[in-house]
């Protein structure tokens, strides 16, 4: 039986983490790319990720190349490729260079795998899917972003965090964008099955909702040389 095959454009900290999470989960081979000018990091990556297979009691071919001809017939693309936010940066200050990154991206994916789903990581996210979808000409439903899935991860974290509970009491959901046009549902959230209107008031949850539109901006300016990874890329696969 044919397995999934999940290509990963970026093998810097998102990406490398992103593969690490989809061979551990055994959603499909892996095939993780990053520019020519990396020369052997991607394979270094994929081979290390592979001799830990033994260990943690997974079974995922990981391929690390520069050669798109790798990524032929994927089933689906994961767009992590571009600069990285630094502190003081907004995402949006990232858009020429990315968008120009990304453009080049899809017309790869367009040419080697035209039956994917792409799933966009690279910042300012929203632009970034809009892009990929300008130049792949990919139908809507298979460019995705993946920030709707992190946000409400990053809400879930807040709010068990300000209740002391786990996360898996938490149930909530957040619409939108990634940032300012952030949509939160309090009618859709809640603790244990007790609605969290309950438990906070307006004014305190605003304030969580809030620190979830910075939550990416917060863990930059605690890193100080780059951008959260971890999240993000346990995001991605989990779509």
């Amino acid at each position: 039986m044919r397995r999934a095959k999940i290509s990963i454009i970026g093998a810097g900290n998102v990406g490398a983490t992103c593969a690490h999470w989809c061979a551990a989960s055994e959603l499909g081979d892996i095939v993780l790319l990053d520019v020519p000018q990396t020369e052997d990091m991607p394979r270094g990556k994929a081979l290390d990720l592979m001799q830990a297979s033994p260990i943690m009691g997974f079974d995922s071919r990981i391929t690390g190349t520069t050669n798109y001809a790798d990524t032929a017939d994927s089933d689906v693309v994961v767009i992590t490729a571009g600069i990285a936010r630094k502190p003081g940066m907004s995402r949006d200050d990232l858009l020429g260079t990315n968008a120009k990154i990304v453009g080049s991206v899809a017309q790869q994916i367009k040419a080697s795998s035209p039956q994917a789903i792409i799933i966009v990581v690279s910042n300012p996210l929203d632009a970034m899917v809009q892009r990929a979808l300008q130049v792949s000409g990919f139908p809507a439903n298979r460019v995705l972003g993946q920030a709707g899935v992190l946000d409400t991860a990053r809400y879930r974290t807040f709010l068990a965090m300000e209740l002391g509970v786990s996360v898996e009491d938490i149930s909530a959901l957040l619409m939108g964008g990634h940032g300012d046009t952030m949509v939160p549902m309090p009618s859709c959230t809640s603790v244990g099955g007790i609605p969290v209107t309950q438990l906070l008031d307006e004014k305190r949850l605003e304030e969580i909702v809030d620190r979830t539109r910075k939550g990416g901006a917060e863990i930059v300016g605690l890193l100080k040389t780059g951008s959260a990874y971890y999240a993000p890329a346990a995001a991605t696969a989990q779509m």
